[in-house]
């Protein structure tokens, strides 16, 4: 073995390995592009939205994550693509969720009165304790019973989205997100056909109609698609009650983001407070609301807003495993189908109250 002597003459001779001897320090490892995966996440995105006006009551982002789930399970994904996806399923996701902010208009929302915010407030809560309630005595994972709770009640695939992002943020429990998103593309699509007969047969007015879909149906575009079969003047107030439920997503995300803060996490760390996409919401619609902002502004807004959380929806999509989601079991979907009751009980019960 080849030998390094010392120079000095002095002191005892070093036996070194010659490899040892001639070996520099390794470059630092390269890190991966974004760029693939980010430009394939936007492109899906911009696709789900050409498709999306030619499916009533699906939105883009729905069709994003079944584009995301059926790449995944068959053609696969080049590994390039990784970084690019784990990006767009976090921090594209939050953005859009801020952008979000740009559709409320508080003055609307305040135009509704208190009596029926109060009942926009009691679905809220009422579904999302309800399904806390109801997932226990199922025995359902509870992870997935608080996700299916918030969506049901808030606002669909956006709202599940938000609450995995505060309690799972490393997305440790992926399959818990988009099993709980494949059921409210089910039972809110079930919804836009069954709210309008049962509107008929209870006899309700074109008005308390529109309310009760805003109050109680999962996604906007089902609520719009709801509204439409109901009648132009149920359409406009569904929505503006819908957005209602939207603006419960801060002070929601914000609980939730207290209750993981005081369990800490297993390094020490404590996350913030308030989340600061909840911030960022918030200030978007204080922004909308006391700002008379242009037109196009708001239409970029919306374009750009859809487009985030639909690239976000694919990239979680490209995560699943459709032999995991087949072994989710019967107890999530009648977990699901009871929310979606419990929800519509209580926006019923209200709007006859108020209306």
């Amino acid at each position: 073995m080849p030998e390094i002597v010392n120079p000095t003459g002095t002191g005892p001779t070093r036996t070194v390995p010659l490899d040892a001897a001639t070996t520099t320090t390794a470059p630092p490892a390269h890190r991966p592009s974004l760029l693939p995966g980010l430009a394939l996440s936007l492109a899906v995105a911009v696709l789900a939205q050409l498709v999306a006006p030619f499916l009533p009551g699906v939105s883009a982002l729905i069709i994003a994550i079944i584009v995301g789930i059926a790449l995944a399970n068959t053609a696969g994904l080049p590994a390039p693509v990784a970084a690019g996806t784990d990006f767009s399923a976090k921090k594209l996701l939050r953005a859009g969720i801020v952008l979000l902010g740009l559709q409320l208009v508080l003055g609307d929302i305040l135009a509704l009165g208190a009596p029926m915010l109060l009942v926009v407030v009691c679905v809220v809560v009422g579904g999302i304790v309800g399904a806390l309630a109801l997932g226990r005595l199922l025995k359902v994972d509870p992870r997935l019973t608080l996700l299916i709770g918030c969506g049901f009640s808030i606002c669909g695939a956006a709202a599940v989205a938000a609450a995995a992002g505060v309690t799972d943020p490393d997305d440790e429990h992926e399959e818990k997100t988009v099993t709980a998103v494949a059921l409210v593309v089910i039972f809110g699509t079930l919804m836009i056909a069954l709210l309008p007969a049962a509107a008929t047969l209870l006899g309700l007015s074109e008005r308390s109609a529109g309310l009760w879909a805003g109050a109680s149906i999962h996604e906007i575009a089902q609520v719009v698609a709801a509204g439409g079969v109901l009648g132009g003047g149920a359409l406009t107030v569904a929505v503006i009650v819908k957005l209602a439920r939207i603006l419960m997503l801060a002070p929601v995300m914000a609980v939730l983001g207290a209750r993981e803060r005081s369990r800490g996490t297993a390094d020490g760390k404590r996350p913030p407070l308030v989340p600061l996409f909840v911030l960022g919401f918030l200030a978007l619609v204080l922004l909308r609301s006391v700002v008379p902002l242009p037109e196009t502004v708001l239409s970029i807004g919306a374009l750009l807003q859809t487009t985030l959380l639909a690239a976000a929806m694919f990239a979680l999509g490209t995560g699943v495993k459709v032999r995991t989601l087949l072994h989710v079991g019967a107890r999530p979907f009648v977990l699901a189908a009871l929310v979606t009751l419990l929800v519509a009980a209580i926006a019923l019960g209200g709007v006859l109250l108020v209306d």
